[in-house]
């Protein structure tokens, strides 16, 4: 799905948005393919079928959905924050950790 080149952000402004959706699940993808964990373990691990969780973070399948929650299992469970802050980064805010 992409964004409509003109976006309205978090303070009513209009910006330029060449972003596309599939960014952050690309980042997804990257995650799940370069965790320690092996794939199909991290599937289990956040609750799907191996064939299920590589379907939805496939990036170049538009009908397969990431859930939110799955979405923040694979955060928690890699460790990897780069698709939250390729996210943040399309909605134009920045990441500060609270540590």
């Amino acid at each position: 799905m992409r964004l409509s080149p003109n976006t309205i952000n978090h303070q009513g402004e209009e910006k330029m948005c060449h972003c596309t959706s599939s960014e952050v699940v690309k980042k997804v993808h990257e995650s799940v393919l370069n965790s320690p964990l092996p794939a199909r373990t991290l599937a289990h691990a956040v609750g799907k079928k191996y064939s299920t969780l590589l379907r939805e973070i496939n990036p170049y399948d538009s009908r397969a959905k990431l859930g939110v929650e799955t979405f923040m299992d694979i955060l928690r469970i890699t460790g990897d924050i780069t698709p939250l802050e390729e996210m943040v980064k399309e909605l134009g805010y920045s990441l500060r950790s609270q540590a």
